[in-house]
């Protein structure tokens, strides 16, 4: 799981789309692609905007849910807590002299 959720987060498009669901959660592909392209000027087709989310999805960073003709995508930041807590323990308290 850990090296899909890796993969996921290499590529900086999908990060730029993660940075877009964190700003604004709950967004549709047109939605998204509309936002990359005005504020980052990424012209990616929706189609490889899909492909990205789908990767994202793979990796647990999002979910979808679908209502009448739309599908709505979530961030979904789960995943990023095990990475976390791995490398990022508490630290004891430093004695003081």
């Amino acid at each position: 799981m850990e090296d899909g959720l890796f993969k996921a987060l290499a590529d900086p498009n999908r990060r730029r789309i993660l940075d877009e669901l964190t700003e604004r959660d709950g967004q549709t592909l047109f939605e998204i692609c509309t936002r990359l392209l005005t504020k980052h000027g990424l012209s990616l087709t929706r189609q490889a905007v899909s492909q990205h989310l789908a990767v994202l999805e793979d990796a647990g960073l999002v979910r979808s849910r679908r209502e009448g003709r739309y599908k709505f995508h979530h961030l979904d930041t789960d995943p990023l807590e095990h990475i976390v807590t791995r490398w990022l323990k508490p630290r004891p308290p430093e004695s003081t002299p």
